[in-house]
């Protein structure tokens, strides 16, 4: 039957609605950022002093420091650990070894910073703890060590982060593959553990479990519990992506949107690979001036180094979009 042009647009508009609804939108870039970024940036974390200053802490031999007026403009300050951590080496089987996955919160005039140490696939791994008044290079005092994990554990004690309290603890999330995201107990006084209590956060069996960089972020009423899947480090060819579920609770009942407990899998996507950028991952969160922000790297096509990405996060739905 031939179509009047009436019918004709009427076939368009619907068709449009039906590609958008079922392609979505195009996902936004990360903010325009600039300064000393020639060199990879894995695992970020963002905090801000009481003057407004921004400093971010990244995965490297000694944690590098970057800081910011704007959180466009980047400058590289230098390391927390300038002349190595040694106390980590056991664990790193090195001197002066990499370490992993800072977490940083500013609180009461402090800075308090959570890292990791170990090795690829291994779990002898621990989390340590330091402080400073200033968050630059020097003036960091090693706090001593969180918890830590061996082979006869069925979790893995990396990629610490502390975002929220309950009570009177503060709660601090970590985990990568094995049995996936825990949850533990901070005495908020010390930093350190306050019992050997670990709650079970989220786990997946696919792909080996391949789950980690856990945040859990509390936003109007409900606690997000942001995590990676997959593969975070073979550049072009990386799969990482950032999922998330939520809960009236901190510490369990996580379900993504569809409804799927993250005890089983579920997790709703976040950001993925799009346009040039591949590999999104390892990521942050804070509250800033202008919303929710997150923090993750990235690989482009290039795959030579990850980059740092920045944007905001818009709830209104109840569900975190990247904008």
């Amino acid at each position: 039957m031939t179509k009047t042009p009436s019918q004709r647009m009427r076939w368009i508009f619907t068709l449009a609605l039906f590609l958008f609804a079922t392609l979505g939108h195009a996902v936004p870039g990360p903010d325009p950022i600039t300064g000393d970024l020639n060199t990879t940036i894995h695992d970020p974390t963002i905090c801000k002093d009481n003057s407004g200053k921004y400093f971010l802490f990244s995965t490297m031999a000694g944690l590098d420091i970057r800081t910011s007026t704007d959180r466009k403009d980047w400058t590289f300050v230098g390391k927390v650990w300038p002349d190595g951590a040694p106390w980590t080496d056991p664990f790193t089987n090195t001197s002066n070894g990499v370490l992993w996955a800072p977490d940083c919160t500013y609180v009461d005039g402090q800075f308090v910073l959570y890292y990791a140490a170990s090795t690829s696939g291994s779990q002898h791994s621990a989390i340590f703890l330091a402080k400073s008044s200033t968050g630059l290079p020097g003036s960091w005092t090693h706090e001593g060590m969180v918890t830590s994990t061996t082979k006869a554990n069925d979790y893995n004690a990396i990629d610490p982060n502390t975002k929220l309290t309950d009570g009177n603890k503060r709660l601090l999330s970590l985990g990568s593959f094995w049995t996936g995201i825990k949850s533990v107990n901070i005495n908020p006084s010390t930093g350190l553990l306050s019992d050997q209590n670990v709650t079970s956060l989220a786990q997946r069996t696919a792909d080996n479990g391949a789950m980690e960089a856990s945040c859990v972020f509390k936003f109007n009423n409900f606690y997000y519990l942001f995590t990676s899947w997959d593969h975070c480090c073979s550049g072009a060819s990386s799969d990482y992506n950032i999922r998330v579920g939520r809960s009236t609770s901190p510490t369990g009942g996580f379900v993504d949107q569809a409804g799927v407990t993250l005890l089983n899998g579920g997790g709703t996507l976040v950001l993925g690979t799009h346009d040039s950028i591949i590999g999104p991952g390892g990521q942050d969160l804070i509250i800033d001036n202008d919303g929710p922000i997150m923090v993750y790297h990235y690989w482009t096509p290039a795959g030579d180094i990850q980059h740092l990405g920045i944007n905001r996060l818009d709830f209104s739905s109840g569900w975190p979009a990247v904008v």
